[in-house]
């Protein structure tokens, strides 16, 4: 699971959509310091997930359409990549050969591990939380 940095401007692009009022791209990557270009392609990821709402004319932006105190980095992240793994072979479907039933993989076992702390650690602190400190 590596954050890329789609998913660090994702998490910007919240921060910056927090006040619930209706903001241009323009002013979101001001803010920011987001490319339009990318901002777009992460603004239709977002909104695919319902995290927020396009509004277009004069004052036209984008604003939050969800609950900052029930949002988490996780549920970011997610709508980003929604293959938020460590390593390819914890893929569904994924065959490595030193990972067999009666012959698993030491290293797989321990990273999936690492995986679900990670997945329970950005799931446990909300949008709000974090923006609080």
């Amino acid at each position: 699971m590596l954050f890329t940095r789609e998913c660090d401007y994702a998490v910007r692009m919240i921060r910056a959509l927090a006040s619930g009022e209706i903001i241009s791209i323009h002013s979101i990557c001001e803010r920011e310091k987001i490319t339009t270009a990318i901002a777009y392609k992460i603004a239709r990821k977002l909104e695919k997930a319902g995290l927020i709402r396009s509004y277009r004319g004069n004052t036209g932006g984008y604003a939050l359409t969800c609950d900052l105190n029930r949002l988490s980095l996780l549920d970011v992240f997610s709508a980003i990549d929604p293959n938020l793994l460590l390593t390819d072979c914890m893929q569904s479907g994924y065959e490595c050969p030193r990972n067999r039933p009666g012959d698993p993989c030491q290293v797989h076992g321990e990273l999936c591990r690492i995986q679900a702390q990670l997945t329970q650690s950005l799931r446990e602190k909300s949008i709000a939380q974090i923006l609080q400190k």
